[in-house]
């Protein structure tokens, strides 16, 4: 939560002739989630519509925000231990043209990628953004990991943020989601076998 927090602060102070594109990093055992705030201020947030808004009626169309979020796509790459990871767009929201063009308006869009199989130990992952370097400001940041069995170790940036090296422990485990309800059924029959086995000690 700090590290969103922190992040929040930036994204409101940020320049107005600046495109900030911040991004948070939530690795998992399995899979790796990132969340991109892409954030245009008022002196280039025409630049950034002319690109989205392809008809120029001063709304952004299904289409048009699906063709401009692969092309965000195309600028960002991800590798585990050197190995490249497909980015998939899970959600995404477009704010209102005239909250862009004011400098308010932040698109926020979700990725993810599953991880291969890893083995314990320490594990790299890398994240590079190179959308739209001349005009962009960026921020990147691993967040506090949901699972104990990662555990990150260290964070490189360059300087200007637009690569991110997290190095991670991996404890080993089974990365795959336990179904308990067998084991929910297995204890609910066993509670229904003791009181049985108890009504019966007392009606003999």
């Amino acid at each position: 939560m700090a590290v969103v927090a922190a992040t929040a602060s930036v994204a409101s102070a940020h320049r107005k002739d600046e495109y900030l594109q911040a991004a948070r990093l939530g690795i998992e055992p399995d899979r790796l989630r990132i969340e991109l705030d892409l954030t245009p201020g008022v002196s280039v947030a025409e630049s950034v519509l002319g690109e989205i808004d392809a008809d120029r009626n001063g709304a952004i169309a299904h289409d048009e925000s699906r063709v401009y979020l692969a092309r965000v796509l195309r600028a960002l790459s991800v590798d585990v231990d050197g190995r490249a990871l497909p980015l998939d767009v899970t959600d995404s929201a477009f704010p209102a043209v005239a909250a862009m063009r004011a400098g308010e308006g932040t698109i926020r869009v979700t990725l993810a990628a599953p991880l291969p199989p890893l083995g314990g130990g320490r594990h790299r992952l890398r994240y590079r953004n190179t959308h739209r370097p001349e005009m962009s400001a960026y921020l990147a940041n691993a967040l506090v990991p949901a699972s104990e069995r990662v555990a990150i170790t260290a964070q490189d940036r360059d300087a200007d943020q637009r690569s991110l090296s997290v190095e991670y422990d991996l404890r080993a485990g089974d990365v795959h989601h336990v179904n308990r309800w067998p084991m929910l059924a297995l204890g609910l029959a066993l509670v229904a076998l003791t009181i049985v086995s108890r009504r019966t000690r007392r009606a003999a």
